[in-house]
């Protein structure tokens, strides 16, 4: 499955990506400086929008096809400053303290344990460190299609490499320890209608 979700997930997400996701990546990273961890980077969608502020990027992601495609995909302007590294989002072999942001983009919805995942980002963010986020969540506003998520989760788990649809990943951001900053809901244009509700923002440690 690694290999056929690598092979056509940008294809999957390009309409939303030209719809929003482009936009609010670039909002998002604009003022990032200095050591930068994204976790779960996938292709390398968030690549393009990394500002010559960014001192170190490392780029975690367990997934060998994925990181086979997010080589490739390295911009001019940051070769010698990026580090792609194997690593699930539970086990960062990195010591505390050792980033000033981390980068979550569509990854929380995936990974096995986001409780261990963003206790991982917690540690190894310096204090008044910030994580920036986007991700799709449970869609509470939208009880009809909250319950068609609640039923084929099971089934899109399965299809999707462990993609979870009712997540509410804002409280888990907070249940952490991390302080929300900014928090913004939208729905991503031209997405499924199951993953479409998301959330996008900010949240800090606590120097």
């Amino acid at each position: 499955m690694g290999r056929l979700l690598a092979a056509i997930y940008d294809p999957f997400m390009a309409a939303t990506e030209r719809a929003c996701l482009q936009q609010w990546r670039a909002a998002l990273l604009a003022d990032v400086a200095g050591r930068v961890l994204e976790i779960g980077a996938g292709t390398g969608q968030s690549l393009a929008h990394y500002p010559a502020a960014v001192q170190r990027l490392v780029l975690a992601e367990p997934d060998r096809s994925m990181r086979a495609r997010l080589a490739k995909r390295i911009p001019a302007a940051l070769v010698g400053r990026v580090e792609i590294i194997d690593s699930p989002g539970e086990h960062l072999p990195f010591a505390a303290d050792s980033f000033d942001v981390v980068v979550s983009s569509l990854v929380l919805c995936t990974v096995p344990d986001p409780e261990a995942t963003l206790a991982e980002v917690v540690r190894v963010l310096a204090p008044g460190g910030r994580l920036i986020f986007l991700e799709h969540v449970a869609d509470d506003e939208r009880p009809d299609r909250l319950r068609w998520q609640t039923r084929l989760e099971p089934l899109w788990k399965r299809l999707a490499g462990g993609c979870h649809l009712t997540r509410r990943t804002h409280e888990t951001i907070t249940a952490a320890g991390l302080q929300l900053e900014q928090l913004e809901r939208a729905s991503m244009r031209k997405a499924n209608p199951l993953t479409r509700r998301s959330i996008r923002g900010v949240a800090r440690k606590p120097s």
